[in-house]
C-alpha cells in the first residue's frame, strides 16, 4: 500500500515539490554561505519524492548552530514553505481520496519549518535508537 501511495503522490505532488526543493538547494549551494540550508533542501527533496514509510525525527547532537540556522531559515523560507504545505494539505483534504496526501503534506510541515537538526528515517524504525544515537 505504501508503494501505491508513493507512486500516486509522486504524480500529483511529489515530483513538483522535490524539483522546487532541489532548485532551492542549488541556489543555496551557489551562495556558498547557505550550503547547510542547501543540504537540508536536498534532504527534504528526497523526502518529498517518497514520503510514505518515512518520518522526521530530531537528530541527536544538533547544537546551538542548528537552532540559530533554523531561526534564519524560518524568517526567510520556513514560514512560506509551511503555508504552502498547509494550503496544499487542506486542498487535498477537501476530497476523500486526497486525505492521505493531505496528511503527507502536514507531515512535511515540521521539516520545512525548521530543517536543521532533523533526520528522515524509515517509519518502521524504533524512535529511541535514533534519539540516543545508536545504530539501526
Amino acid at each position: 500500500m505504501r508503494t501505491l501511495l508513493n507512486v500516486v503522490w509522486l504524480l500529483f505532488s511529489g515530483l513538483w515539490m522535490a524539483l522546487g526543493y532541489a532548485v532551492a538547494g542549488l541556489v543555496c549551494f551557489l551562495l556558498v554561505v547557505t550550503v547547510p540550508w542547501g543540504i537540508a533542501c536536498f534532504r527534504i527533496a528526497a523526502y518529498a519524492l517518497w514520503p510514505f514509510g518515512q518520518r522526521v525525527v530530531e537528530r541527536p547532537g544538533a547544537g546551538v548552530a542548528s537552532g540559530v540556522g533554523n531561526v534564519v531559515w524560518l524568517v526567510f523560507a520556513g514560514i512560506w514553505l509551511t503555508l504552502g504545505h498547509l494550503t496544499a494539505g487542506i486542498g487535498f483534504f477537501l476530497t476523500v481520496i486526497g486525505i492521505p496526501f493531505g496528511i503527507a503534506h502536514f507531515k512535511m510541515i515540521p521539516v520545512s519549518l525548521m530543517p536543521l537538526g532533523r533526520e528522515i528515517v524509515p517509519s518502521d524504525t524504533a524512535y529511541p535508537s535514533y534519539r540516543w544515537g545508536t545504530s539501526r
